[in-house]
């Protein structure tokens, strides 16, 4: 199959706070040893790693550095990383929005992005006289866009809207209109960032199943940049993560959300604690993760028993209060729940003022392999409705490891399973 992008050792460099090298000096020392001496650009040489939790020490970053990958013909890919990673800058180099520092970036036909709301719209111009531009400069003819244009309008929804200029259009309707343009004029590669985020579920639905028509049915490239690991799973067969501006992993798609998910909870601690607030009647104070001969850590065997100890400072007491467990994946899913009424009705009513200790004894083989965070809520039936009286969450981490048979992490919806909750 043809290859229908590739990025041959591709880096692009910025300067800190400035427009370009920031002073005539730099530009003319770039352009004397470049372009009179014949030798290396100077600049290239320099330049911090792009890490945004770091201090800075230099006065330029390499926002991508080395990035080196093709991508086949049909292939989707779902491009994923923390914000700061370099994916919209990579979709901007690829979108010929700006160029690169080093490297060349090789694309065969042409690219229709969608890198942020009303992107290539002209706020003055109406819906309909955008959609004709944006089919010009992708260089369709007047009358291929005009057989295209009732189909475009029905999928954005915005019809009515059709005639108004664009300035006047919610974030929504500008994506949903945008989409739809870059979509459904033949572009042999489509290039969407986390813009569908802005749009409702409805339409989030829709342009996955078109981005699925346009790679499967029809043969085009899609690169797609989420932070919805749903999404880059049912979509993509591919996975590129990008850290620090740097490919990281590059592979199967579940694989490299896996391993993305289970990065973003490796530094987050087995013991949380918090300062008691005298204005609370009820509040947990201190959460730590045991195993069973009572040392604290976060990463146990999924065929060990461990332990959930909580600390929790009692002012007043509340009548019908009880407890709520829930384990989630990175991705947000729930994997796990819990309640105290289950098994000790109305026990957490009687606890002694001051501090007491809850502990909840996690069964071995409970869960799947993978990191979870551990959410918490107390709630009173005092009234009707019922009212929150303490909720601290991803109090903790907890990682399991080795593969072995176990009876939670349902993929279609969460267990609900009892614990034993005792008061110590």
């Amino acid at each position: 199959m043809a290859t229908a992008i590739e990025f041959n050792h591709v880096g692009k460099q910025y300067r800190l706070g400035l427009v370009s090298t920031g002073t005539i000096s730099h530009d003319l020392n770039r352009w004397w040893q470049t372009s009179i001496l014949g030798k290396e650009d100077p600049y290239l040489k320099i330049g911090s790693v792009n890490d945004r939790t770091q201090k800075a020490d230099s006065d330029y970053v390499w926002a991508l550095r080395d990035i080196d990958f093709k991508v086949e013909q049909g292939d989707v890919v779902g491009i994923i990383g923390k914000n700061g990673a370099g994916k919209s800058t990579l979709l901007k180099l690829l979108s010929k929005v700006t160029g690169p520092t080093v490297g060349t970036i090789r694309a065969r036909g042409r690219i229709a992005s969608l890198l942020e709301v009303g992107t290539g719209f002209h706020q003055e111009m109406t819906g309909r006289e955008n959609i004709y531009m944006n089919g010009a400069i992708l260089g369709m003819t007047k009358r291929e866009i005009a057989a295209k244009l009732d189909e475009i309008v029905d999928f954005s929804g915005c019809e009515r809207y059709l005639d108004t200029p664009v300035k006047r259009y919610s974030s929504g309707m500008m994506v949903r209109l945008g989409f739809a343009v870059a979509a459904h004029l033949d572009p042999e590669i489509l290039v969407v960032d986390e813009v569908l985020a802005v749009g409702d579920a409805e339409f989030q639905k829709k342009a996955i199943g078109k981005m699925q028509d346009v790679s499967k049915g029809e043969g085009r490239t899609v690169l797609f940049v989420s932070h919805n690991m749903g999404s880059i799973r049912s979509l993509c067969k591919r996975g590129l993560l990008l850290e620090n501006g740097c490919v990281k992993a590059d592979g199967e798609v579940n694989a490299i959300c896996d391993m993305y998910l289970s990065d973003s909870l490796v530094n987050l601690n087995a013991l949380w604690t918090r300062p008691i607030d005298e204005n609370k009647d009820f509040q947990i104070t201190r959460v730590e993760l045991l195993d069973s001969q009572g040392n604290g850590k976060n990463t146990f065997r999924c065929d060990e028993e461990w332990h959930i100890r909580m600390t929790a400072y009692v002012k007043k007491r509340i009548p019908g209060i009880y407890g709520y467990l829930k384990f989630t994946k990175a991705d947000g899913v729930a994997a796990w729940v819990s309640d105290s009424n289950d098994l000790v009705m109305n026990k957490l009513e009687t606890l002694h003022l001051g501090e007491s200790q809850i502990d909840i004894t996690v069964p071995k083989r409970s869960l799947a392999p993978g990191g979870y965070s551990i959410y918490l809520n107390f709630t009173s039936h005092q009234n009707m409705s019922g009212f929150n009286v303490d909720s601290p969450f991803d109090v903790c981490v907890v990682n399991l490891t080795d593969d072995v048979t176990y009876r939670g992490d349902r993929r279609d919806g969460y267990l609900s399973t009892l614990l034993d909750w005792k008061f110590i």
